[in-house]
């Protein structure tokens, strides 16, 4: 039984030889693993926990190194599979002097926004604690189809639903489809987790308090909100309320929000084994233990590159 069935995007992140500059004026490029949901089945690992993913990337040598990568950290990759109908997704990112960063992406279509239904391995949807994703491979249709029937298989499975809504604006044809898109989506999962920003781009509104309970009406257990340097923000039914970030010096932001979900993933993993979800985030000081530990775990992540 995994404690983590990741499904998404995984890509090559382009990392800039220096910070402050605009991508068209740095001296040049590292390569590093990226992708949400591929970041997130890769920090479970290292916190500990089992891990699989299930994806797509290009028959070239990026898809290689990446599927290579995965496997050197632990993670099971029966559930990812290789294309030649397009290449292995690329972002190249700038890094601003405070540590935030924006994307240039290269992915029109790439790898996996070609994940087909017929690609996935229905028996890691069936043996996972929590199955995570995210919204970008509801972007393309073949790939928002195999999302959606993922979704269904690991319902079915009575697995816990992790979506993290990771908005990337340039991606999506207008900021209307993503919002229609995602909005479509979240009545599906257990944990919904947004940042500041993407509570007022799905609600309208400004007050998160008033956001997340309005995202919390759709059909979540429980809603996460990451602030960044102000910490996180929760609600369930009963409970809400702030956690307070560890304070460290930022050098590049990238991962961070994935950190998070991993290491409050994998907190929450251990404690549903045996008792319902509700049990699990019903006590105010268990839920604001495992945020901690997840602040924790993006703490750490924004103190170095990449």
């Amino acid at each position: 039984m995994f404690d983590v069935v990741s499904l998404g995007e995984m890509i090559i992140d382009f990392l800039p030889n220096e910070t402050g500059r605009s991508i068209r004026h740095v001296s040049g490029f590292k390569t590093a693993p990226g992708g949400a949901p591929a970041n997130v089945a890769v920090a479970i690992a290292r916190l500990g926990g089992q891990a699989a993913f299930i994806g797509k990337v290009g028959q070239d040598e990026f898809g290689a190194l990446l599927a290579d990568q995965l496997q050197t950290e632990g993670v099971n990759t029966a559930g990812l599979r290789f294309t030649t109908e397009a290449n292995t997704g690329l972002a190249f990112v700038q890094i601003s002097d405070t540590g935030e960063r924006s994307f240039l992406f290269y992915r029109n279509p790439s790898a996996d926004m070609l994940l087909d239904v017929q690609d996935l391995k229905l028996d890691l949807l069936q043996s996972t604690v929590i199955f995570h994703y995210g919204s970008l491979t509801q972007i393309g249709e073949r790939s928002k189809e195999a999302t959606l029937a993922a979704i269904h298989s690991a319902r079915a499975g009575q697995a816990i639903l992790s979506y993290d809504v990771n908005i990337r604006p340039a991606l999506w044809p207008s900021i209307d489809a993503a919002r229609e898109q995602i909005q479509s989506t979240i009545p599906y999962c257990d944990i919904l987790k947004v940042s500041e920003e993407e509570v007022e781009l799905l609600t309208g509104q400004t007050d998160i308090e008033a956001g997340s309970l309005q995202l919390l009406h759709q059909g979540p257990q429980l809603v996460l909100v990451t602030l960044g340097e102000r910490g996180t923000y929760y609600r369930t039914p009963e409970l809400s309320g702030y956690v307070k970030p560890y304070q460290v010096r930022v050098v590049d932001t990238t991962g961070a929000g994935d950190a998070f979900m991993a290491g409050f993933l994998r907190q929450l993993a251990d404690r549903v084994r045996g008792r319902s979800l509700a049990a699990s985030i019903g006590c105010e000081e268990e839920i604001k233990e495992m945020l901690r530990y997840a602040n924790a775990a993006g703490a750490l992540t924004v103190t170095r590159m990449g």
